[in-house]
């Protein structure tokens, strides 16, 4: 049987915040994006400078999920003015979900989205949103299935091409 486990992120894990950023993020856009826009956007996005500034935010939390032992993903939450976008304050955003591949299809990304909406509900928001690629169907499906509903779309800067996130909402 899995034994899964979250646990809320503290600056000893900056590292491997860092690593597991990176990890998931290229094999998530890597077959879909030129090389040269990757480096730039993760030379810039996973700094362990940005990512310290991200941890000590206050309206900020991040969270590992383990299975069996074993650090599966992340979970990254925004309220008031960590959002990246400007939001009400009964909103809570879903910055990342991010799973490690090997990890994919096995309930994690719905332990992290469960793990948000508890959150958003101690916090008495009203909604949870989150930005999507437009082109990551296998993201747009699952959070589809889970109740969200496109609302939206910004822009989302890729090294030096400009990419259309879609903007999904629910309702708590």
């Amino acid at each position: 049987m899995t034994s899964i486990t979250i646990k809320k992120c503290s600056m000893e894990d900056l590292q491997i915040l860092q690593e597991i950023s990176i990890e998931t993020f290229r094999d998530t856009f890597k077959d879909q994006n030129s090389p040269e826009n990757m480096k730039a956007y993760l030379d810039k996005a996973y700094t362990l400078n940005k990512l310290e500034m991200e941890l000590l935010h206050t309206s900020s939390q991040f969270f590992f999920i383990y299975s069996n032992a074993e650090l599966a993903g992340y979970l990254k939450v925004n309220i008031d003015d960590a959002q990246s976008e400007e939001m009400d304050d009964a909103s809570l955003e879903i910055e990342r979900i991010y799973v490690r591949r090997k990890f994919q299809k096995q309930g994690i990304g719905k332990f992290l989205m469960n793990k948000a909406i508890e959150i958003a509900i101690e916090l008495n928001k009203k909604t949870i949103w989150l930005g999507v690629w437009e082109k990551n169907q296998n993201a747009i499906a699952f959070y589809s299935k889970n109740g969200f509903v496109k609302t939206g779309a910004h822009a989302f800067h890729m090294g030096d091409e400009e990419q259309v996130d879609y903007i999904l909402t629910k309702t708590l």
